[in-house]
Order: structure tokens, then sequence, then C-alpha cells
């Protein structure tokens, strides 16, 4: 038996931050991983997706923009196995960072599958041999996984996750996907860029219904068209059968049954918790309706001596957040007295262009009792950097509180969406006024300078676009800062 202050299970973002962190701050750590070190997001998930939305933009500006530059490019050529090689070859590189952060902080690395005996003890099984583990502290950090749907089993080879998708080493002539949430965007983005040819069957009425702001989806709905991706709503997938190489899917499609017939099958409509795992509701942890472990502020379940972080501690499913929770819980355990009490968690689309998001959407903003609000665009079409980059689609949207010019949300759709939202994340965290952005002197020509005007626009004095007066009640402007 091996004992430890803190064992955390699960090596992903929130797991071996986790685990980093505890040894920092003095407390003997093991991380236990089944698979693989960095987990979903570095293996088979943020990081591989994100090599293969880069490489796809590559080519596709090469094919279309290029030579609107003067650049003619010729012989341009797709090798997918060296493509998919290559984007293995930078999740192994981030993985081995990982083991390399482990050891260098004298965190012990198991192997195996752990499962809880007691609210105190694993038992953790491996190829190799089965261990016990004992530790005064454990976090539990073992994420999520895609959701199947019935007709539609996956096997990472006729119907693929994620997982399956980034792994493909031939290109497929034609693709459909279901769901268009933002995994089945982001993927249908880069392999049409690559050359396949990609139809998406939506259940819902639009594209990521609640999840970014309606405006912003619509950029990235007019530039799918323009990729040559068919979107059907209200379109419910049935079953499949197979018909030579290819297959036919069945689907509902505002109450008519329609065939569809595709080289793969992407089944993206979301992902769920890995919480009927380790035996958790054997030792009577507490898990609610939707498969989330219940926590309270500082990430401790029912039982004090185990934390959850990240996926499996509930909505938003996100490294970033998992991370956040991680440090957290590790503090916590440590003595510090800490609490979840962040205002904002971003989220990035990295469709094209791409969408990011800080604070609340307008419609939220409402429900939570802003009934006056100082809404502002500012385009990057106005922007010298984006333009020069050939990248103008999209634009900069600010909500504000009328009364207070406070900053309740930023969302973008435009180049370099996902850097850009950073300073929009720290603005809401500090409880910034518009005039607080619009007074910041931002170097030019950036896309950067660009949450200055957006500022600027939402307090009704935008310089490089003509607007309207605003009607709205409220500070007029820089006169009015604190």
């Amino acid at each position: 038996m091996s004992k430890y202050d803190v064992c955390v299970i699960g090596a992903g973002p929130g797991g071996y931050v986790a685990a980093i962190r505890s040894a920092q701050l003095g407390l003997k750590t093991a991380i236990i991983e089944r698979e693989y070190l960095g987990g979903v997001c570095l293996n088979v998930g943020c990081i591989p997706s994100k090599a293969m939305i880069t490489a796809a933009h590559f080519l596709h500006r090469a094919q279309h923009d290029a030579p609107t530059m003067g650049i003619n490019i010729k012989g341009i050529d797709l090798d997918m196995k060296k493509l998919v090689g290559w984007k293995q070859s930078v999740c192994d590189r981030m993985s081995k960072g990982v083991e390399q952060l482990l050891k260098g902080n004298k965190v012990e690395i198991i192997s195996g599958e752990a499962k809880f005996k007691t609210t105190s003890q694993l038992e953790v099984k491996s190829s190799k041999e089965n261990i016990i583990v004992e530790a005064d502290k454990f976090i539990v950090a073992t994420g999520s996984r895609p959701i199947a749907i019935p007709g539609f089993d996956i096997d990472e080879n006729e119907v693929c996750s994620s997982t399956g998708a980034l792994a493909m080493e031939t290109l497929p002539k034609k693709v459909v996907v279901i769901g268009g949430g933002y995994i089945g965007l982001e993927i249908s983005s880069y392999l049409a860029k690559l050359g396949s040819e990609v139809e998406i069957l939506e259940a819902g009425k639009s594209l990521l219904a609640g999840v970014a702001d309606k405006d912003c989806v619509q950029v990235v709905a007019r530039k799918l068209k323009k990729l040559g991706v068919k979107v059907h709503f209200g379109a419910f997938a049935k079953n499949y059968k197979k018909k030579g190489k290819s297959f036919e899917i069945s689907a509902e499609v505002d109450g008519s049954m329609k065939t569809f017939t595709s080289d793969k099958i992407l089944l993206t409509v979301g992902r769920k918790p890995n919480s009927d795992e380790m035996g958790l509701k054997d030792i009577g942890v507490q898990i609610d309706e939707r498969g989330f472990v219940k926590v309270d502020p500082q990430m401790r379940t029912n039982h004090p001596n185990i934390f959850a972080i990240g996926d499996i501690a509930g909505q938003p499913m996100l490294a970033h957040k998992a991370s956040h929770e991680a440090v957290l819980a590790a503090e916590v355990i440590a003595g510090h007295n800490r609490v979840y009490d962040a205002k904002t968690v971003p989220a990035v689309i990295f469709t094209d262009p791409e969408i990011a998001s800080a604070g609340m959407l307008e419609e939220e903003c409402k429900a939570a009792g802003y009934n006056d609000l100082k809404i502002g665009k500012f385009p990057f079409a106005a922007n010298g950097r984006a333009v020069s980059m050939m990248e103008a689609e999209g634009f900069i949207k600010m909500i504000a509180d009328a009364k207070t010019n406070i900053l309740l949300g930023v969302h973008i759709v435009g180049p370099e969406a996902s850097n850009l939202i950073s300073e929009a994340v720290l603005a809401i965290e500090m409880g910034a006024r518009l005039e607080d952005l619009a007074l910041s002197i931002h170097p030019h020509p950036t896309l950067g300078e660009t949450m200055m005007e957006a500022a600027e626009a939402t307090l009704g004095h935008a310089i490089h676009m003509i607007q309207k007066p605003l009607k709205s009640k409220g500070p007029a402007g820089p006169s009015a800062r604190a």
C-alpha cells in the first residue's frame, strides 16, 4: 500500500494542474491516469483539433487569399497521412511536457484504472499489477466522454466522435455531421477547407443556440455556407446502413424522412461526465440528475476529503475552467482560504471566423434584471490590421449597464477572437466600465485596438465608424469616469 497526502485521479488539464500545485505546496502527491497524460484535451481534443484547424487555415488561405495578394502558389497537394502525423507529433510533445512537469515537481505517476474501495482507499488496476493507494485527500478529475444516440454507436471507424475524426488518415469525400454544436462546427469547418463535402444535421432551429451570441453565430453561418457546408435544421438522425463503401443516414427533417449519404459519420451531440466510473456512488458521493458530482464553492464533495474538478464537477465543460478549479482545490487542501468566485468563464469556438465570449449574453443580462442596456458593435472591416490580413469579417459586441456603464458582456466574432477575449475577461473581473477600455491607449495598427473602439462605439462616440446617437440613459462618456 502507498500512502499520500493528495491523490489525483485523471491527468487532464484539471488533474495534472491539481497535482503540480499540490506538490508545489509541499504535499506528497500522486496522480493516476489510465490512458494518456494530458487527458482528452492534449491528446484527442483541444490541441489536436487546433492543429488541424491551423493546417486547414493555411491551405485555404494559400488557395483563396494568396492569389489576391499576387502570390500564385502552384502544385498545392494535401498529404493527409503526413498531416495527421504532424498533428500527433504536436500532441506527443505536449503530453511529454506534462510528464516532465509532473516528474519535475516530484509527483508520482501511477498508470492504471482507479476505483474507490473506501473514502480513503483506491484500488488501481493495470496490465502489470493491482495496487492499493491510500490518501488523506482525493481530487477526482476524470473528465467526460462523447454522448452516443440510438442507432449510432461510436466505433471511431464508421461513426466517429471527435477522437476518430481527428485521426482520419484519408480525407473523406463526404461527411455527415450529427450535431451543430461547437465541436461539430469546428470539425466541419476544417474538413470543408481541406476539401470534404460536409452536411450538418442539427435538431434545433439554430446553430450554437444558447451557447454564443446570436449575431456572432450569423457571421459563422454565412461563412459555413460560403465554404459549401450545408446545414439542415429540425433534423433528427434515426439510423444508418452501409451501402458499398459509403453509408446512408436516415433522418427526420421537419417531420419528413430524408436520406443522406456519406463516407464518414461524425457524431457531436455533446459530452457526459465520467461520474459512473470509479465507484463514486458506492462510497456515497452525491451525483446530480445530469451526472455531475455535487461540489461546494471549494470543490469539495459531500465527503470532506474528496474533491471534484473539471467536466465531472459541472458546466461549463472547458479545460481552462478545470485548471482554475484545480489550483483552487489544491490550495484549499493545503489550508488556503479560497472559494470559487470567478465572475466569468470565457468560451471560445474555433470556427472561421472564431467566436469568443466573456460575461453575459444579451438575454442573460435581461434575465438578471438589467433592463436598460448599452449595446454597441465595432466591425473588423473598420480596422486596418484586420483588412491588411484579409480577415475583416465580424465584429466586437459590448453590453453594459446603461445606468453605470459597467461592462456586462463582450462577444467577438472575427480574427484572433480567442486571443482578444482575455482583455474582456480581465475587464469584467475588475468591474470595469466602458470608459476604462475607451480611455486606455491601445497600440496601432493592431487587432487589439478594436476593443477600445468597441467601447467607444458602445458609449456612442466611435471614431472609425458612423453611428447614430444612442438613446439609452446613463453616463454618456469619458467625463463620467469615476
